[in-house]
């Protein structure tokens, strides 16, 4: 374990690139490296997972994901692929990502990074888990009874 930390530095000094940024932030997830982690956010970021009651600041992302940070075991994102474009005067890159996770199954990351001098940062990171159409219709069923379960609550 030692031996990473130095290599996860290493690599967050190296992130001059939006691919270099989320492939360190997912490998300090994965290594339970929090400092690392959320320094690669921006200042205001905002983390949007799947569940949609979960829309979060980096402030209240960090309270929330602190404790799977402490335990030594936060979570395992692997990009499979990814699209990155840029904006016009190249301060701005926007993202989306296929994901292979343990837990979520296949999964899609998508979200928008700045630039900040010569690195760049997480301004937003939306977590989803894409529905094959076929599913759809049952998905939403699903969804729909659990909303009004929860709102008899």
């Amino acid at each position: 374990m030692l031996l990473l930390i130095p290599a996860l530095v290493l690599m967050a000094s190296a992130a001059q690139t939006p691919e270099a940024v989320l492939d360190t932030w997912h490998l300090a997830a994965a290594k339970a490296d929090a400092e690392l982690y959320f320094s690669l956010m921006a200042p205001g970021a905002v983390f949007l997972g799947t569940d949609a009651t979960e829309r979060w600041t980096k402030e209240e992302f960090r309270a929330y994901a602190e404790p799977y940070f402490k335990q030594g075991k936060a979570w395992t994102f692997k990009a499979v692929k990814r699209q990155v474009s840029y904006s016009m005067d190249g301060s701005t890159a926007w993202f989306d990502e296929d994901l292979d996770t343990p837990n979520l199954g296949p999964a899609r990351g998508s979200g928008v990074l700045v630039r900040q001098g010569k690195t760049w940062k997480i301004a937003l990171y939306n977590l989803s888990v894409p529905i094959p159409n076929p599913l759809m219709k049952q998905v939403k069923k699903e969804i729909e009874a659990h909303l009004k379960a929860a709102a008899k609550q």
